[in-house]
């Protein structure tokens, strides 16, 4: 394994707790692939707990969204790990600012792997906490790994849906082939000139007639609330052609096969929910269960935690593991 350029400073977008120990981690995925974690710890750890590893949003870091939802998950008494996916942040992979609907699928398996094999942990008492698009990845992850023993998604995107179909499925068979004509032509491109194109990223200021959804993203990923210098979403986004997997690769196509207990939390007033309204009709298990959050838009539970029901959380996983 090859040791990562990582930055051992505390640079997350949230405060750091003094209920725990927090230290850098790395493992490896089956595709060799070297990935960087925070790891939270309670203080005084006696004996086997039970563990989770969160990810997520879609294009962010571990200094955001996911830290702050391990980081409270540790101060409830679990070790967890918030982790770079493969291509973001710290983590390794080539080329950069790249998605992969089976890499980052096995990403959250590797973490699982690791957690399994670290001595105050019990492997028996693993979970995963998927936030975004990671949402739709935990369930997959879930679907297909029987050693997570129970799920959260938050906030939930299916980002093959969403990339397939645009957003609230407005695109049409047409309006596919030419997006996918679009990609093809920026492969060619980026094979020419040996370089990732990537989509542009956010403004550092949403135009006056966006979409809502388009201003609460703005908010969060290009402000100091949220904003990190490695995540792709405050940046300059994520490989053009990235789309082409996403769009081709039904990603939630085995989740009625999830047999663990699964909670989804989505917000309200979120433009993405009916992403995890269509989801949870899919699950088939007993223990499974939808909180919709009143008022909540889809970025307010990325870290406004007047909305995102911690409580909650902390039973459903007391519970399950």
């Amino acid at each position: 394994m090859t040791r990562l350029n990582v930055t051992n400073e505390w640079d997350k977008v949230f405060p750091k707790s003094d209920k725990v120990n927090h230290k850098k981690v790395q493992f490896h995925n089956h595709y060799g692939i070297d990935l960087i974690a925070d790891l939270y710890e309670p203080k005084n750890i006696e004996g086997k707990l039970a563990a989770i590893s969160v990810a997520g949003p879609f294009g962010a870091v571990k200094e955001q969204s996911s830290g702050l939802y391990a980081q409270r998950m540790a101060e409830k008494g679990f070790i967890t790990m918030a982790f770079d996916p493969s291509f973001t942040g710290e983590s390794g992979g080539h080329p950069r600012s790249t998605a992969s609907l089976d890499i980052n699928t096995e990403d959250f398996q590797a973490s699982v792997d690791f957690l399994s094999n670290q001595k105050n942990v019990d492997p028996d008492r693993i979970g995963i906490i998927g936030i975004c698009g990671w949402g739709g990845m935990a369930l997959n992850t879930a679907a297909i790994d029987t050693r997570v023993k129970a799920t959260l998604t938050s906030t939930m995107y299916d980002m093959s849906r969403v990339t397939a179909n645009g957003y609230f499925d407005s695109m049409n068979a047409d309006g596919r082939y030419k997006l996918k004509e679009q990609l093809n032509t920026q492969r060619t491109e980026d094979y020419k000139y040996d370089k990732t194109t990537l989509n542009g990223g956010l403004p550092s200021k949403a135009p006056d007639d966006a979409q809502q959804f388009f201003k609460e993203y703005v908010q969060y990923y290009k402000t100091d609330r949220g904003y990190h210098e490695r995540s792709m979403n405050s940046n300059g986004g994520v490989a053009k052609t990235s789309s082409l997997s996403l769009m081709n690769m039904p990603i939630l196509q085995y989740s009625n096969e999830i047999k663990s207990p699964v909670l989804m939390v989505h917000g309200e007033k979120a433009h993405s929910l009916y992403f995890s309204k269509d989801a949870f009709k899919k699950l088939s298990g007993d223990n499974k269960e939808l909180m919709i959050i009143p008022n909540a838009n889809h970025t307010d539970l990325y870290d406004q935690e007047e909305y995102i029901p911690f409580k909650k959380i902390t039973n459903f996983f007391k519970n399950n593991l």
